[in-house]
C-alpha cells in the first residue's frame, strides 16, 4: 500500500508539536493507511527528510504527501512541493502524489462548532472565561457572535477561504453572526473584528481560532482577546480551543489520502495568485518554488524563520521596477501592481514621486536619492537595504526612474540579491532615452532619416580614463545619438564629435524635465549646444538628442 507522509509547517510551540505527533499516531493506529510518517518543513522535529527517509527505508517508492494546512497558501502551493522535489533528488525513483489542503470541509466546520459550544458552556482554552464573561450552563447560540480568526496570508485566495469558512459556519447553526479576521499579515485584525462586533451590538463573542494546533499565533489570539475584554468589561468574550488532534481531523486526513490515490485533487487555480494576476499581488505570479531549510536537514543554509516578530512566515522578495521617465501614469501596469503590494519601497530621485502618495500608510519608504553634486545614498547601502528588508520577510520594490537596466545600476542590485539568496525580479520601464525625445515631438528613428540610434552615458567626458565610449566611432555614425547624464559634459562631447567628423550644423535638442508640467525643449546646433545649455541654464534631469531626426520635431522649442 502507498505510504503516507503528513507534512506540517512547524512551530516553536512544544504543545503544537505534540498535537501534530498525536494526530500522526492516531492516523497510524486506524490501520487503514498502510504506512504513515509525519515531518515538518521547518522549525520543529522531525524534519520532513527524516519522515520520507523512514518510509523509503521500509521499501516505499511511491508516496502520498499530504500538506497538513487549512488553506492553500504559500506553504501548500510552493514550500512543501519544493521540499518534496528535494526528497526526490535524494531518493532516485521516488514518486509521490500530492494531496490538497484540508479546508474548507464539513468535518472542520463540525470541529469548530464543537469548540465554540465548549466555550459557550463556560470553558475557554485556559479553563475559565475571559474578563467580563458570564459562566453559562447551556449553549446560547442565538445571542452569540463568533469571530473566526485565521492565520492571515499574503495569498488573497487563502484569506478568501477563511471568509468562506466563516459564512459556512454561520449558515444553519443559529449564531447571531460569524465574522472573519486574521492574527497576522491580513486585515481585519483581532481587535478590529471584536470592535466591529461590539459596534454591531454584540454582548457575547466567542473568538474561534481557525488553527489546527497550538502555537505562537493562537497564543497571540488569546492575548489580544483578553486585552480587548479587559478594556470592555460589559462584553462577554470567550476564546475557543484550536481544532487539535481529534477523530474528525484524522478522518479528514484519510479522506484526503484516498483522494490523492484516486487522482481526485480538485484544486482551485482560478484565483491562485501564483498563476493569475491579482490586484496588489503581482509579485507572486510565476514565483519559483523553493524549499525551506530545516535546521536538522543537512542541505541548505540552515537559516531559521522566526514567527515571534509580529507576523507569520513569508519569504520576502525584491522587485527592481522601472518607473518610467517621470510622469506617474507612465509606469507599467505590472510595476504599479508590485508597488501597490509592497511593504518597503526604496526610491530614486528620478522615480515618479507622485506614486508614493498612493502607498498604504504602513509602507516604509527609503530615500535612495543620488543628487548630482549633492547628498547620495551609497550603492552598497542600497544593496544592503534591499537584502535586509527581503530577509525580514518583506516585499520590497526598488523604484527607479526610466528603465533599471539603462544606466540605472539595476543589475548590480539584482546581483546583490542573487548573491544573498533573495528572490528578485526585474520589471522594465520606459527609458527617458526614448521617452524624452518622443515627449518633445522627436522620433529617435524615422524611415529615410535615421535607421539607428545610440544611447550614450555622458557622465564621464571624452578623454576620461574610465570612459568606455568610442567617441571617434560615434562621430562617424550617421544616425541618432541620445545623451543621458550629460548636462556637465555636453560642451566637451560636442567638441570631440565635431573634431572626429560630425557636422557642426547637426541639430541638437535639449529636453529638460520630460513629461512634467515644466518640460523645456531647447534647440541648438552641435557647435553651439554647450554655450546654449549654459545660457539657458539646462539642469538635470535633461536628455540631449542629436541628429537629423531633430528637424522632424512637431512641437517646436519651449524655452
Amino acid at each position: 500500500m502507498t505510504g503516507l507522509v503528513i507534512v506540517g509547517h512547524g512551530t516553536r510551540s512544544a504543545a503544537g508539536v505534540d498535537q501534530f505527533a498525536a494526530l500522526v499516531d492516531r492516523v497510524r493506529r486506524r490501520g487503514d493507511v498502510g504506512d504513515v510518517e509525519g515531518g515538518f518543513i521547518e522549525l520543529s522535529r522531525p524534519p520532513l527528510t527524516d519522515a520520507v527517509g523512514a518510509l523509503v527505508a521500509r521499501g516505499h517508492r511511491a508516496l502520498v504527501a499530504l500538506p497538513l494546512v487549512l488553506t492553500a497558501a504559500g506553504h501548500g502551493k510552493g514550500d512543501i512541493p519544493a521540499a518534496m522535489a528535494r526528497e526526490q533528488e535524494r531518493h532516485p525513483g521516488l514518486s509521490y502524489r500530492y494531496g490538497r489542503p484540508l479546508g474548507p470541509h464539513p468535518l472542520l466546520h463540525e470541529a469548530l462548532e464543537e469548540r465554540i459550544d465548549a466555550a459557550l458552556a463556560g470553558a475557554d482554552r485556559a479553563g475559565t472565561a475571559l474578563a467580563g464573561a458570564v459562566q453559562a450552563d447551556t449553549v446560547d447560540r442565538a445571542g452569540t457572535w463568533v469571530a473566526l480568526i485565521g492565520r492571515g496570508s499574503t495569498d488573497p485566495d487563502a484569506n478568501a477561504e477563511v471568509a468562506k469558512v466563516a459564512r459556512l459556519l454561520w449558515e444553519g447553526r443559529g449564531y447571531a453572526g460569524v465574522e472573519p479576521g486574521f492574527v497576522s499579515l491580513a486585515s481585519p485584525s483581532v481587535p478590529a473584528v471584536l470592535e466591529r462586533l461590539r459596534r454591531l451590538g454584540a454582548q457575547r463573542i466567542v473568538v474561534a481560532p481557525y488553527f489546527l494546533f497550538a502555537g505562537v499565533l493562537p497564543d497571540r489570539i488569546v492575548a489580544q482577546s483578553a486585552e480587548f475584554a479587559a478594556a470592555h468589561p460589559d462584553l462577554d468574550v470567550r476564546v475557543a480551543e484550536v481544532i487539535g488532534d481529534c477523530d474528525a481531523l484524522a478522518d479528514l486526513v484519510r479522506e484526503r489520502y484516498a483522494e490523492a490515490l484516486g487522482g481526485d485533487i480538485r484544486m482551485n487555480c482560478d484565483t491562485c495568485a501564483y498563476r493569475v494576476l491579482m490586484p496588489g499581488f503581482a509579485d507572486k505570479v510565476g514565483r519559483p518554488q523553493r524549499p525551506h531549510d530545516h535546521p536538522d536537514d543537512p542541505v541548505g543554509h540552515h537559516h531559521h524563520h522566526g514567527h515571534d516578530h509580529g507576523h507569520a512566515h513569508d519569504h520576502g522578495s525584491v522587485a527592481v521596477v522601472g518607473g518610467g521617465p517621470g510622469p506617474d501614469d507612465l509606469i507599467t501596469v505590472r510595476g504599479k501592481a508590485l508597488l501597490d503590494a509592497a511593504d518597503v519601497v526604496v526610491v530614486d530621485r528620478l522615480a515618479p514621486q507622485g506614486l508614493l502618495a498612493g502607498l498604504r500608510p504602513d509602507v516604509l519608504v527609503v530615500d535612495a536619492a543620488k543628487v548630482p553634486r549633492g547628498p547620495s545614498m551609497a550603492q552598497e547601502a542600497i544593496n544592503a537595504a534591499l537584502v535586509s528588508h527581503a530577509r525580514a520577510g518583506r516585499r520590497v520594490v526598488r523604484l527607479k526612474g526610466g528603465d533599471p537596466y539603462v544606466f540605472g545600476r539595476g543589475h548590480e542590485e539584482v546581483q546583490a540579491c542573487t548573491a544573498a539568496g533573495v528572490p528578485v525580479t526585474v520589471v522594465p520601464g520606459v527609458s527617458s532615452a526614448i521617452a524624452a525625445p518622443a515627449l518633445a515631438g522627436v522620433p529617435v528613428t524615422h524611415r529615410g532619416v535615421a535607421h539607428d540610434v545610440t544611447v550614450v552615458s555622458g557622465h564621464l567626458p571624452p578623454g576620461h580614463p574610465d570612459s568606455l565610449v568610442d567617441w571617434a566611432a560615434l562621430a562617424r555614425a550617421r544616425g541618432t545619438v541620445v545623451l543621458l547624464m550629460a548636462v556637465d559634459t555636453i560642451a566637451k562631447i560636442a567638441s570631440v564629435l565635431i573634431e572626429h567628423g560630425r557636422a557642426p550644423e547637426t541639430p541638437v535638442l535639449a529636453v529638460q524635465d520630460a513629461g512634467q508640467a515644466d518640460q523645456r525643449s531647447v534647440p541648438a546646433r552641435l557647435d553651439e549646444i554647450g554655450a546654449v545649455a549654459t545660457r539657458e541654464d539646462i539642469r538635470p534631469p535633461a536628455v540631449f538628442v542629436l541628429g537629423p531626426v531633430v528637424a522632424l520635431s512637431t512641437t517646436g522649442p519651449t524655452v
